[in-house]
């Protein structure tokens, strides 16, 4: 599912940023430590790490869901897991350029305007599994974010720190079938007759 998250904010991002842009930049999903960019990825580059992957226990339920079949069955299922999926976003220029920090700038803010343009996952760009979300997956952009520490991040990649973007998205993760319930007890009308008056 991770995946098809990956796919979606590609996509996201090859919609929302301008066209002639679109055709310049590389997407890429590597972590973008010192050996950055790998030979697979040319620049100039947009990078979406994905570095934290945890439950949302704000978002946590413990109700279940029933559903009735015509048969008289039914199954209950839990509600699905919320999962937030936090990356790292940061902007690669293209090397040698006279300006690589106003390039790099640049392409950061283009970046953030397409993500906080949708504070939901807009459906026709979900991708795999991410179709049959009971909602739509809710984001959060320029909010604080589970790295205590950019610089400390940067210094473990072995990396130079560069201006970067949180972005987190939260997914419904459905960890557990339906489990059967078998014949459910229909419901029944109970009439009731007045008391009849007294001497009658």
């Amino acid at each position: 599912m991770i995946d098809d998250l990956d796919r979606t904010l590609e996509e996201l991002l090859v919609r929302g940023l301008p066209q002639g842009l679109v055709e310049q930049v590389t997407i890429s999903f590597a972590t973008p430590n010192d050996q950055f960019p790998p030979t697979s990825v040319s620049l100039p580059a947009v990078d979406l790490f994905l570095y934290d992957v945890r439950e949302n226990r704000e978002l946590r339920s413990g109700e279940w869901t029933t559903e009735r079949r015509a048969d008289g069955t039914a199954t209950q299922q839990r509600q699905p897991v919320r999962i937030d999926c936090s990356y790292l976003v940061t902007a690669w220029p293209s090397e040698g350029s006279n300006t690589a920090a106003l390039d790099e700038h640049r392409l950061l803010g283009e970046v953030m305007k397409v993500l906080l343009r949708y504070p939901l996952l807009p459906e026709p760009v979900l991708q795999g599994a991410l179709r049959s979300q009971p909602f739509a997956p809710p984001t959060s952009t320029l909010q604080p974010g589970h790295l205590q520490n950019l610089g400390e991040f940067w210094q473990a990649l072995g990396g130079r720190p560069k201006a970067a973007l949180n972005y987190t998205v939260t997914m419904a993760l459905q960890v557990a079938p339906p489990e059967e319930m078998g014949p459910v007890a229909g419901e029944r009308a109970v009439g009731m007759q007045p008391d009849a008056p007294a001497g009658a």
